[in-house]
């Protein structure tokens, strides 16, 4: 599939491509987005050289990963990198990380949204999962903010820098942006006492 960019009140979502190498390379530099996600560390140039000229585009291509980069318009800074990575037909799960001198802004959090609303309307999902490992509170804010629901933690269901950690869990399911579900949900009844 083509590329798809997408624009909220304050963010202009597009791919990243070799243009954006540098960009990447400088922001992946941040000991915080080495330290919570799972890119390489150390993190080289020939990394940033790979996802913006292969990685995400074949994403794109296959269908398999979606990811946009988060540009302040006026400019194009670079403000964080999302992504989200088909799980099956009907999930995905998302990722994202924030340049450090635009935490704290909403940023992430919007493009959250965006790229959720995007996933559920355009491309029929029906489950959004998110999982960040226990201690990435700032992660958890953003995922909290725009909806999720906390399921819990996963014991020894990441692998970053070569260690199995502990993760937590949330998802963001279409009703709960108020938007039809591809396929019929039924929860649970809860049983009378």
């Amino acid at each position: 599939m083509e590329p798809v960019t997408l624009t909220t009140a304050r963010l202009l979502m597009r791919t990243v491509d070799p243009k954006d190498a540098d960009a990447v390379y400088e922001a992946a530099q941040d000991p915080d987005i080495q330290r919570w996600t799972t890119i390489p560390s150390p993190y080289l140039r020939e990394h940033a050289d790979s996802f913006t000229g292969e990685l995400v585009p074949e994403g794109w291509r296959s269908g398999s990963m979606f990811t946009w980069g988060l540009f302040l318009p006026a400019g194009e800074e670079l403000a964080g990198m999302l992504g989200l990575t088909m799980r099956s037909m009907s999930e995905a799960e998302i990722g994202f990380w924030g340049t450090k001198q635009h935490r704290g802004n909403g940023y992430v959090t919007e493009a959250v949204l965006a790229a959720v609303r995007w996933a559920f309307v355009e491309m029929s999902i029906d489950r959004v999962e998110w999982r960040a490992e226990v201690g990435n509170t700032p992660s958890r804010t953003v995922a909290e903010r725009a909806g999720f629901t906390l399921e819990g933690t996963l014991r020894s269901a990441i692998v970053n820098q070569g260690v199995r950690r502990d993760c937590w869990v949330g998802s963001l399911l279409p009703s709960d942006l108020a938007l039809p579900s591809a396929a019929p949900y039924l929860p649970p009844r809860e049983r009378p006492a």
